[in-house]
């Protein structure tokens, strides 16, 4: 296994209710490295992203995150070192932009009054907005902020304890275009500005997908359909297979889009 490997994961099952939803799967994920976790409702990626960030177990396999094996570490802890975006987390009090990216030092869903804030997590918090176009916006309360720029606080968020690996699931979701845009701008300039990063973004659509994205893992019905460099499986044979739909598969100026064949 390669010295710079962030997700390893072996021979994946998962049965839940006596239901299989992952079968066979694996994947391995290095440092740099940019997946794309794609398939129709019920593939199974909500399942695998909870176990690649260390929030539930496999039935039978092996999984080591940021080198550590499940089943054998504190998975708190473990989880407190993996950025994981989510845009449906709940935050009920009304937060600003900067001090919903300081929670990520605690992972908490507020300010932790026990942990002393110093100048340099302040000053880290502002250079985060910053690179996701967000410091016109750093005083504004998370009630009032729009739908892209609560997603990109929670992206800032996620890299406050800077970790080495990422998972952003669904991150595009419930955002126009333009909030879209923006936000994978943001990732792709992210990824440029911290080039060890590896990350792991789960979607429904092609046209989610940040240019900058290297690797992708097609899943249907629990398994895998394809896996590898992204341009050999974003393929218009592979993705047809993996939605059982007749599609034409396109890359225009680094970006992806999908119409009916």
């Amino acid at each position: 296994m390669p010295a710079d490997t962030l997700l390893d994961a072996r021979d994946i099952h998962v049965v839940r209710s006596g239901r299989s939803l992952l079968r066979d799967v694996n994947l391995q994920v290095l440092g740099g490295q940019h997946w794309a976790l794609l398939g129709p409702n019920g593939a199974g990626k909500s399942t695998l992203m909870t176990i690649l960030g260390a929030r539930g177990h496999p039935t039978t396999g092996t999984i080591d995150v940021l080198g550590r094996r499940l089943g054998r570490v504190d998975m708190r802890e473990l989880r407190t070192h993996v950025g994981h975006v989510d845009p449906r987390w709940r935050i009920d009090v009304p937060l600003t932009a900067h001090e919903v990216v300081l929670t990520g030092l605690t992972n908490t869903p507020e300010l932790d009054r026990r942990h002393r804030y110093t100048a340099d997590e302040h000053r880290h918090a502002d250079e985060l907005l910053e690179l996701l176009g967000m410091t016109a916006r750093r005083d504004s309360v998370w009630p009032v902020m729009s739908q892209g720029e609560r997603g990109r606080t929670l992206i800032a968020r996620a890299l406050m304890p800077r970790p080495a690996l990422l998972l952003l699931d669904e991150p595009a979701t419930g955002l126009d275009l333009a909030a879209r845009e923006k936000l994978l701008s943001g990732i792709d300039l992210l990824r440029s500005e911290v080039p060890g990063l590896a990350s792991v973004l789960v979607t429904h659509h092609l046209e989610d997908l940040p240019a900058s994205t290297s690797h992708a893992m097609l899943l249907r019905d629990g398994e895998v359909v394809a896996a590898g460099p992204v341009d050999e499986t974003l393929t218009t044979t592979a993705i047809s297979a993996c939605f059982d739909h007749d599609v034409v598969v396109r890359r225009t100026g680094g970006r992806w889009s999908a119409t009916a064949a």
